[in-house]
């Protein structure tokens, strides 16, 4: 790896998927404060909604993963639309 060319807070770091639960590891500058245990280290943790083991193009399987309530929103303005 050339030295010099990444950034000071280039660390490992724990991405982990909060609607399954899964956790891997990776390097990443993103800022966090949390941390977690992972295969019995700490690692500071960054949360995403959605990733490879929870998405359905790569899962196969057609499964609504929705953490703000958009697609409630949705589905209940397409209801009112749809009755006229």
């Amino acid at each position: 790896m050339k030295q010099g060319i990444h950034p000071e807070n280039y660390r490992t770091v724990i991405f982990k998927d909060m609607s399954n639960g899964d956790m891997f590891l990776s390097r990443s500058t993103a800022k966090t404060s949390e941390t977690d245990i992972f295969e019995g280290q700490e690692y500071p943790v960054v949360k995403i909604e959605i990733s490879s083991t929870s998405h359905p193009f790569y899962t196969g399987k057609a499964k609504l993963v929705d953490t703000a309530g958009r697609v409630d929103k949705f589905m209940s303005r397409y209801a009112a639309t749809k009755k006229k």
